[in-house]
């Protein structure tokens, strides 16, 4: 039983790590190139997610340090 959940928790980890990366790129086409069709509209995402947890104020911070930590 603990092999198996090692085994997920080093899918969910190892699929993590790949997501990140993916937006990282994401993040660079989009600077570089603007909007393209592979990875569609990043920047603006990245920037409404960024002015949702900003206008939450607290409870956005709270939610912001949570994600930051869930990635580390």
């Amino acid at each position: 039983m603990d092999n198996a959940l090692a085994m997920i928790k080093g899918l969910v980890t190892s699929l993590t790590s790949i997501l990140v990366a993916v937006v990282g790129l994401g993040v660079v086409a989009g600077v570089v190139f603007g909007e393209s069709w592979f990875f569609g509209d990043v920047l603006g995402n990245l920037v409404a997610l960024i002015q949702d947890l900003g206008d939450a104020g607290l409870v956005g911070l709270l939610a912001a340090a949570i994600l930051i930590g869930l990635l580390k």
